[in-house]
């Protein structure tokens, strides 16, 4: 497999909202990976004893200022330490809403949010606090829905510090580590049950950290997760990409450098762009979503690679399949929320299938559903009222359900 396909198959990956992707090329150039700016706020940086800390041991704390868009809520700045995919530690930070309605001890919800970006404004702590109404957190009516339950609320920056856009393993582990932070963090979650939830790439994140906790953090009794549009397989997404111009190839190129960030010396997506391709790839490496977009729109593989056919790499291949939950042979020990479009265009519902009839073969109670959209994005809405009722009853420690 060449790693021109490759990289195509992670750009497909973590589309939020998009149909469909085209793909990403090579060249002979050499360039070296090319990592976002520091965030200027010291808080965000890694303190020079971080290899002295455990997983998900606080770094700091800040109290931020009141959100409006989630009144009656307090707001507070987690940083802890995490690893990378190398297991190497790196600062991860994360965002706890804590109603002032909730009980000591209540519910916690980690809930992953869809993140399409390059840079350090793209973090949601940041784009929490954004002018930019464009940037607003997009599940803002199901977050107060769960805020009005009573429910504290984590959200983790879980591209990690050099937002490595397409890292699906590295978002599991640092969910995790999150959890770990918000209980320890003097909030009064130190005995919450905890659940987890995402959509699409935030998804991912949550179905990685599922799939990793029995190892990762065995100590942390998790109730259940809830996954929705998850792409399960990157390396079977390659069959359905193409190298004709796309409005959405910001984002496919968006994937490859975030890749080559986390896996600088097996995905070195850079040694294979052309001089347009470097410089695109310049413009959009502190971009956000909407950036990202406008600088890829209309254009295809052919622009940015002086080479359409590489020879089979393995260290690339390796890097697409290490980060393919459908062949991680580990398997969750808490209950399953699964949801997804009967005929999402932009991920294979097959490879969602087999991992769900792998965990039920495991004995992982799995309830999966299909909603009636028939593309991805507006399948993350229709299944909100679906999820909100299965997290209630794990909450309540009811029997889970399970359609296997």
């Amino acid at each position: 497999m060449d790693r021109n396909l490759l990289v195509r198959a992670l750009g497909a990956v973590l589309l939020s909202g998009v149909t469909a992707v085209s793909a990403l090329g090579a060249s002979p150039a050499v360039a070296a990976p090319l990592y976002p700016l520091p965030d200027p706020d010291p808080f965000y940086a890694a303190p020079g004893d971080i290899a002295e800390k455990s997983p998900g041991e606080i770094l700091e704390t800040r109290t931020m200022p009141p959100l409006p868009i989630f009144p009656g809520t307090t707001v507070t700045l987690v940083k802890f330490r995490s690893a990378n995919s190398r297991g190497l530690p790196i600062a991860a930070t994360s965002t706890v809403l804590t109603p002032q309605w909730r009980v000591p001890d209540g519910p916690l919800l980690s809930y992953q949010h869809i993140i399409n970006g390059l840079g350090a404004r793209c973090a949601v702590s940041r784009v929490l606090y954004t002018p930019d109404p464009t940037l607003q957190v997009r599940e803002a009516a199901a977050l107060n829905a769960v805020l009005a339950r009573g429910w504290s609320v984590a959200l983790p920056d879980h591209l990690g510090p050099t937002f490595a856009y397409g890292a699906a393993r590295l978002g599991g582990q640092i969910t995790l580590d999150g959890i770990r932070a918000a209980r320890a963090a003097g909030l009064g979650l130190s005995g919450s049950r905890i659940a987890m939830a995402g959509y699409s790439g935030g998804g991912m994140a949550t179905a990685w950290a599922a799939a990793l906790a029995p190892h990762y953090a065995p100590e942390l009794e998790i109730a259940g997760a809830a996954t929705g549009g998850v792409p399960m397989n990157l390396v079977r997404m390659l069959e359905a990409v193409n190298t004709t111009p796309h409005p959405a190839f910001g984002l496919v190129m968006a994937a490859g450098i975030g890749l080559e960030r986390e896996y600088p010396d097996s995905f070195p997506i850079s040694d294979s762009m052309n001089t347009r391709g470097l410089a695109a790839r310049g413009t959009v490496a502190n971009g956000c979503t909407n950036e990202i977009l406008a600088a890829g729109a209309g254009h295809n593989v052919a622009e940015y690679a002086t080479s359409m056919s590489l020879v089979s790499d393995a260290e690339a291949r390796a890097v697409v399949e290490q980060n393919s939950l459908e062949l991680f042979d580990g398997v969750p020990n808490i209950p399953i929320f699964e949801w997804h479009s009967a005929s999402d265009p932009l991920i294979p519902v097959d490879s969602i299938v087999r991992t769900n009839r792998r965990y039920c073969d495991a004995g992982v109670p799995v309830q999966a559903e299909l909603t009636i959209s028939p593309e991805h994005l507006s399948a993350a809405v229709l299944g909100v009222p679906a999820v909100l009722t299965w997290l209630e009853g794990r909450f309540r420690g009811d029997r889970a359900p399970s359609n296997c």
